[in-house]
């Protein structure tokens, strides 16, 4: 005959046992400090003393544990808090950034009204770039509804921008310098030279712009100053167009072409002027414009290097 050694009856006395233990203790415990009990029996104090001590030991695991967890979660707090902080810092600090480069564009624009008094100039925000022709058009915040109109010269502080080819009532498309198709009349500024020649985009290199049509034989030199000449009905006389970089001669003929660095940044083209009118100037005021115009220009050079 085969005997069992699991006794499940067993089993369950010794947990009953452990279980009235367990009270015991508990109810001993939390009496013990109300109600006197003479402890003289020292076979129930050693008894005893096992769980006073578990419990004991227990009690102060728990109490370092929920200090612990209260700690985390006020350490959490207030980094999520920092953080938050932190965030709007940043974004506080690149609004006034922002606003102190408008401020700048602004005051620039202001300055450049006082000087160019033969013009009358709406000002414009660049809103928007065609990818695809980068280069070449940009779209402003004013329209027909603000008196601009086709062919309007387009300019900065630092110099010309292109011209208006679409005015619709809320907005404009203008067309670059840097265009390949744009075609401007311009004029050498140095008194010794006045060589005229027509200012256009690269059509293999989209963010060059040369003065074409140059004779061989004249004298142009790296640093002329180029302004535009008047000629062609849109642009007036005396804008600052850029300087000349360098001097090429062109292949199998008699002329040459420059290089020019063009006085606006058109990667960084965000606040425009729109040439709604203007007047000729008496031949002493357009030297002095000009002259203006070319000092700006070797101010910024001088800066650059």
């Amino acid at each position: 005959m085969n005997m069992q050694t699991n006794d499940p009856m067993g089993k369950r006395v010794w947990i009953l046992i452990l279980v009235l233990l367990s009270i015991f203790c508990i109810i001993f415990f939390s009496a013990k400090d109300r109600v006197s009990v003479p402890l003289t029996n020292s076979v129930v104090t050693t008894l005893l003393a096992p769980f006073q001590s578990l419990s004991s030991a227990i009690s102060n695991k728990s109490g370092n544990v929920i200090t612990t967890v209260s700690q985390l979660i006020f350490v959490y707090d207030e980094n999520r808090q920092l953080k938050d902080e932190v965030t709007k810092l940043r974004e506080q600090s690149l609004q006034n950034n922002e606003l102190v480069a408008e401020n700048q564009r602004l005051r620039a624009f202001l300055d450049y009204k006082g000087k160019a008094k033969n013009f009358d100039l709406v000002t414009a925000t660049v809103i928007a770039r065609d990818p695809a022709t980068w280069v070449n058009n940009v779209v402003i915040d004013r329209g027909s509804s603000d008196g601009i109109k086709k062919d309007m010269p387009v300019v900065t502080p630092e110099g010309l921008v292109g011209s208006v080819v679409e005015a619709y009532s809320g907005y404009s498309i203008v067309e670059l310098i840097t265009d390949p198709r744009v075609s401007v009349g311009a004029l050498i500024q140095r008194s010794d030279s006045r060589i005229a020649g027509i200012v256009k985009g690269d059509i293999n290199k989209q963010s060059d712009v040369h003065m074409d049509n140059i004779p061989r034989s004249s004298d142009i030199q790296q640093g002329d100053q180029i302004i535009t000449s008047g000629l062609g009905g849109i642009y007036p006389k005396g804008i600052f167009i850029g300087t000349v970089d360098d001097v090429q001669n062109e292949s199998g003929g008699l002329l040459k072409y420059a290089v020019v660095k063009t006085a606006v940044d058109f990667q960084k083209l965000e606040d425009v002027a729109v040439v709604v009118n203007s007047r000729e100037l008496p031949p002493d005021a357009l030297i002095q414009q000009m002259q203006r115009a070319a000092d700006g220009s070797s101010n910024e050079e001088g800066t650059a290097k």
